[in-house]
């Protein structure tokens, strides 16, 4: 079968959950015997359109400039160039299916072509980006959790925040026609999908919610590219460690974990994994807060956050925004290491409170203390938290599932 994957960056110009999928499932499929291809939307200066192949891979890269809030905003309605080049990729590929991973700065164009063409295609939604022009369901004025479009004027608040732009000010209560206008263009989108997936059931009931015909999706979580060797350091005399891992962001509420360590009294290690230089000033602010008393290891590589979970006694997710899968937690269990999470969106779904981990309430890093303090207290806690812990899927028993979608939706 001809696969033909759509994505909005890639590897390696971008690195993150989507696109570090997109590769494994690719390269699964490839091994498979399929024949498979990936568009994507590079962040570049000037313009132009490049193919390369990576382990019998096609990848094509169209760029036509660096990303910018409101270029990608606009290129759902209009970007002749993009649309130019994935044509002419199209025609190169002659796809049987093409599966959408995202669309974010891409043209719904694309999928009009496809339309047109009689190429099926399936959409996973891996986040709010077909309803929420912000994607994340997080406001940027305010910091705060959104339900979602409420007459557009609150989105139109959004957008303004995040353009930073006085004279886009002005035009504000003309604003919600053009993101009323992007949601029709966007649900329209899907109400053409073969089949749309889900990540999880937090995402199809939210989608549900918002007018997405339940019927028509499938929740199948994303597989994990296991380790090989996945052994957890020997149990020594050594304090309670705590790990994190991911972006190093506000909304990921790193500052409530680090708040709740302070408050620890007996001792204990804190581990942070990310990036420092995505937001410096937020880092700074994490480093003082912390006052040297936790370890910042950096941006980890696969075999590094492997060797990270191998010696960590929990791992901690306090995110502040929805989430709709969260790789580290199948990270965390696939080396048998409970997590503590926000008892909010998908990882109330992930993470089985006093199981194979606890959930608190978002942003009480008095709560989250409690129950670190708990896991140092209780010598039988941990151990039985991890008893309770179920790996997740495979990438190849994930694929397994993806591959029946592309059979029922393909063209004979």
């Amino acid at each position: 079968m001809r696969i033909l994957h759509i994505i909005h960056q890639y590897l390696p110009d971008h690195i993150g959950g989507t696109e570090l999928y997109t590769h494994w499932l690719t390269q699964e499929l490839a091994r498979r015997g399929h024949e498979i291809a990936i568009f994507y939307r590079r962040s570049a200066d000037g313009s132009g359109l490049s193919r390369r192949t990576e382990d019998d891979i096609e990848i094509w890269a169209a760029w036509n400039g660096r990303f910018q809030p409101t270029d990608r905003f606009l290129s759902t309605f209009r970007n002749p160039f993009l649309l130019n080049t994935f044509t002419q990729a199209l025609d190169q590929i002659q796809p049987d299916v093409v599966h959408v991973e995202h669309l974010m700065g891409l043209p719904a164009g694309i999928l009009t072509i496809l339309q047109k063409r009689r190429i099926p295609y399936v959409v996973t939604l891996w986040d709010f980006w077909w309803v929420c022009a912000n994607a994340q369901l997080l406001t940027n004025d305010t910091q705060e959790i959104c339900a979602g479009p409420d007459k557009f004027t609150n989105c139109a608040r959004c957008v303004l925040a995040r353009s930073g732009s006085s004279a886009l000010k002005l035009a504000q209560p003309l604003l919600p026609l053009p993101l009323a206008q992007r949601n029709r263009i966007l649900k329209n989108s899907l109400s053409h999908a073969a089949a749309l997936i889900a990540p999880a059931p937090f995402v199809k009931n939210w989608y549900a919610s918002h007018g997405i015909s339940a019927e028509r999706m499938t929740v199948v979580p994303p597989g994990l590219d296991y380790p090989a060797d996945a052994a957890r350091e020997a149990e020594g005399v050594r304090p309670f460690r705590i790990g994190y891992i991911g972006g190093l962001s506000w909304q990921k509420g790193v500052h409530v974990l680090v708040n709740a360590f302070t408050q620890l009294s007996a001792p204990a290690e804190l581990w942070i994994a990310g990036d420092p230089d995505f937001d410096p000033d937020y880092v700074a602010q994490l480093r003082q807060l912390a006052n040297g008393n936790a370890r910042f290891v950096g941006k980890l590589d696969r075999d590094d956050v492997w060797q990270m979970l191998a010696q960590v006694d929990v791992i901690v997710v306090p995110s502040l925004w929805y989430e709709t899968f969260c790789f580290v937690v199948s990270e965390a269990f696939a080396m048998g290491v409970p997590v503590i999470a926000s008892d909010l969106g998908v990882l109330a779904d992930r993470v089985q409170d006093g199981a194979d981990g606890f959930l608190f309430p978002p942003g009480d890093d008095a709560g989250l203390a409690a129950l670190l303090r708990r896991c140092q207290a209780e010598p039988d806690l941990l151990p039985d938290l991890r008893a309770n812990i179920h790996p997740g899927l495979t990438v190849a028993q994930h694929t397994d599932q993806i591959e029946a979608v592309y059979r029922r939706v393909s063209n004979p």
